[in-house]
């Protein structure tokens, strides 16, 4: 029986092309700063976002977990969304890792808003911890996908920038957002402290994730990298696969998204789902009734389709490059049958 594997888009294999590419990359040793090829890839990924510099690292629960280390600290406090990847996905890196506390925001989609951040900024008192960054993420996972707009996230840089905050953002699938808005990268990057960008989910790399940022703090970052064991060897091979990407599986991520909507609309007219969350990009969540998500998926393995539970009655599923119009076909006349 085929299987759709549709539980994450960090399950895609690199096509021959980037196996190439990394089977010719020259390599040296990253951590003395040596390898010609991660120097290219951090080089090529700062460049298109307009900051200076940049630090290859294995996984994109690392460079979140460095940018909030950079920017926080014991007594210092982070303002994001509760449904925030680094809140909810990082294992409690946040404390863990930088001593820090959280304040948690609402918002439609999974997003905040500058009004709330205003809000939510903590007094000069002795009872508070101290408010130094705010962190956004786009697109957002547990949003369904949703993307933040330019003139959304302005205001809130804006204050930022008034009140000596730091900005940070998860940027995991931003190359999805950026594709379907046709923003400009840099705009972007002259937006946040730093970004961070997965190259291991829509862009179908096998490993790996870039923390951008200015020249100090990335040299920091580079510091705190060895900390906490992300420091590679000859990496080349893998930092190859991400100049591949950059280069020919961006602009195909269009592709994912109309799948995705493709797919909404099948489950829409789906036994027990009771509602699709609007699909932006490559990431579909619906919501059930009448049975739980773990019998649902239960059922739909038998039929040959993977998703995952996404809370009490949620589930979803998440297209990629290796999901196909066949694939979508079969998607179609399997869950109409569930």
């Amino acid at each position: 029986m085929l299987t759709l594997d549709l539980r994450s888009d960090t399950l895609t294999k690199p096509s021959t092309g980037m196996r190439e590419a990394m089977y010719a990359a020259p390599l040296g040793d990253d951590v003395f700063g040596e390898d010609p090829t991660v120097n290219a890839l951090e080089l090529k990924i700062a460049t298109l976002f307009g900051k200076e510099a940049a630090l290859f690292c294995p996984s994109g629960t690392m460079t979140n977990q460095i940018a909030i280390r950079l920017h926080t600290g014991p007594q210092k406090e982070v303002i994001c969304h509760q449904h925030s990847h680094i809140y909810l996905y990082e294992g409690g890196g946040i404390m863990a890792n930088s001593m820090a506390s959280v304040k948690l925001l609402t918002g439609d989609l999974g997003k905040i808003t500058a009004s709330q951040v205003a809000e939510s900024i903590n007094p000069d008192d002795v009872h508070a911890p101290e408010t130094t960054l705010v962190s956004l993420e786009n697109t957002m996972n547990k949003g369904g996908g949703s993307i933040y707009t330019l003139d959304e996230v302005r205001p809130i840089q804006a204050l930022c920038q008034e009140k000596g905050l730091k900005l940070h953002l998860d940027g995991a699938r931003l190359f999805n957002a950026l594709v379907e808005t046709g923003d400009a990268p840099a705009a972007w990057g002259n937006l946040f402290d730093t970004i961070s960008i997965c190259l291991s989910k829509g862009l179908g790399c096998p490993i790996g994730s870039v923390l951008l940022g200015s020249k100090v703090d990335i040299k920091r970052a580079r510091k705190v990298r060895k900390v906490f064991g992300g420091g590679m060897r000859q990496a080349g091979f893998l930092a190859a696969a991400g100049i591949y990407a950059l280069d020919h599986q961006v602009a195909r991520l269009k592709e994912d998204h109309q799948r995705a909507r493709t797919l909404g609309e099948f489950l829409v007219k789906a036994p027990h789902v009771v509602e699709v969350l609007p699909v932006a990009t490559n990431i579909v969540i619906a919501r059930l009734e009448g049975i739980s998500p773990e019998a649902y998926l239960q059922a739909l393995i038998s039929k040959g389709i993977k998703g995952v539970k996404f809370g009490k009655d949620l589930v979803r599923f998440v297209t990629h490059l290796d999901f196909v119009d066949d694939h979508l076909e079969e998607f179609g006349k399997q869950i109409s049958r569930s």
